[in-house]
């Protein structure tokens, strides 16, 4: 169903351009909505110059405080020549506000995606990602959140018991299950895991290929948590695969960060996290009218019977032994 009321219904394509030229630019009122769900995303043209990426975030998601440190994390970033695309400045201000709206102005960057079955473009990523950490590393975050088994696998759990969204023959089978991925794991996150400032959801769609080089863009997510959480979504497959590609990004990485490898145990209950994750996301968000238009299978019997089947599939991946570094 859909709902007359949700953050971005008065955000118009006049809006945007308002935004846009509140800044002292000029729009030449060409828009083009760009794939992102959290927030809204649009590249505006500019007159006499190349278009930007306008993103406006959601109301109510992140603080002033939190966005600001993200920004500045991405331009520490820039400056040390790392490829990421960074937000620009105007007036010193990398977040700006009008019409009820919070935004920020980013070149626009061509490129395409990634080849994660690639193993020169994953030392390539193991390399960049070893150089963000080194950074990372260096000062904590004040102000941005922290991966915990709390927010991704507890709330997200209760949210989905506590709407009707389950189907009731579905409801007991999710309730089991998770309660068991979350009694198994749990004591791997009460460990004292060394963190730092991480990019947060390194998955292809983060990543554009351009100039021979990966460029990072979105960090979005960035949070603190263990290095792993960097380089799991890197890893797909069999076994045997994953290994390999492993083996890849650590070589790349090592050139500017040692890598943990006692983290690899956290493989499997951090892709448990992000299951469990993505469904209360999505359930969060089913009120905003761009959610039920893009992800039209998710909230029918199917996708729940489908879900609780991967869950009780990543239940058996967790008494597997953890992955290993080969070759290395």
């Amino acid at each position: 169903m859909l709902h007359s009321h949700h953050p971005y219904e008065a955000l118009t394509p006049d809006v945007v351009i308002d935004c846009v030229e509140s800044v002292g630019l000029l729009s030449d009122a060409r828009i083009f909505p760009l794939n992102s769900y959290e927030n809204r995303v649009y590249q505006v043209g500019i007159e006499d110059a190349e278009p930007l990426i306008a993103k406006f975030y959601r109301p109510g998601r992140w603080s002033d405080a939190q966005i600001l440190e993200e920004h500045a994390f991405t331009l520490e970033l820039a400056a040390a020549e790392i490829p990421v695309v960074a937000p620009l400045e105007f007036d010193g201000r990398t977040l700006m506000e009008s019409a009820g709206f919070r935004f920020a102005l980013f070149p626009r960057r061509g490129g395409r995606q990634v080849e994660l079955d690639n193993f020169e473009h994953l030392e390539q990523v193991g390399t960049m990602l070893g150089r963000i950490h080194a950074i990372g590393a260096a000062r904590p975050f004040a102000h941005r959140p922290a991966l915990t088994l709390q927010h991704f696998a507890r709330d997200s759990r209760e949210f989905i018991l506590a709407g009707d969204f389950l189907p009731r023959e579905n409801r007991e089978a999710y309730a089991t299950v998770t309660a068991h991925i979350i009694d198994t794991i749990a004591p791997l996150f009460e460990r004292e895991w060394q963190t730092l400032r991480l990019h947060g959801d390194c998955h292809s769609g983060n990543f554009l290929w351009r100039d021979d080089t990966p460029w990072f863009v979105d960090l979005d997510d960035c949070l603190t948590g263990p290095a792993i959480q960097d380089i799991w979504m890197l890893l797909s497959g069999s076994r045997a695969e994953q290994t390999a590609y492993l083996d890849a990004v650590i070589e790349g990485y090592e050139t500017f960060a040692r890598f943990d490898p006692q983290q690899l145990q956290l493989v499997e209950p951090l892709r448990c996290l992000r299951q469990m994750h993505h469904a209360a996301w999505l359930a969060r968000r089913w009120q905003d009218p761009a959610f039920p238009l893009a992800f039209p299978w998710f909230n029918t019997p199917r996708y729940w019977a489908e879900h609780i089947l991967a869950l009780r599939e990543q239940q058996s991946a967790l008494l597997e032994p953890p992955l290993t570094l080969g070759a290395l």
